[in-house]
């Protein structure tokens, strides 16, 4: 019986996942991977970041929904922070990692990125016009 959990996310594009993963201290394999949970079972994933404590994370493309699904085994989730907590955080992390990608594409500079108190990011960008 597996124990392997799905999870749908709004992750569309591989880099900006991967460097997600590395903005919260972890390291992202790409290609596909084993991910290894409960009694030494896996399942594949095109993107696996293998923990130490614990069954290990993946990614897997869905191609009906256009997305990256969270596959990991839950039961031997030990994070520091909950599965929820760790899926705000990814996407936070994706989101901005999107949105600093399309500002350079567009010709914009950050000029301030501030981390407010209540875990929001702020950017202010600027684009100077010859």
């Amino acid at each position: 019986m597996s124990h392997f959990s799905t999870v749908k996310t709004q992750l569309r594009k591989k880099t900006p996942l991967l460097q997600a993963l590395l903005d919260l201290g972890l390291c992202p394999l790409e290609g596909e991977r084993m991910v290894r949970g409960y009694r030494g079972q896996t399942v594949k994933a095109e993107v696996a970041v293998t923990m130490t404590q614990g069954g290990d994370i993946g990614f897997r493309w869905n191609e009906a929904t256009k997305t990256y699904e969270l596959v990991t085994d839950l039961d031997l989730w030990k994070q520091q922070v909950p599965i929820e907590r760790f899926l705000a955080q990814l996407t936070q992390r994706y989101a901005l990692n999107t949105v600093l990608t399309a500002t350079v594409e567009e010709g914009y500079q950050v000029a301030e990125e501030k981390r407010n108190l209540d875990g929001s990011i702020e950017l202010v960008v600027t684009r100077w016009d010859p």
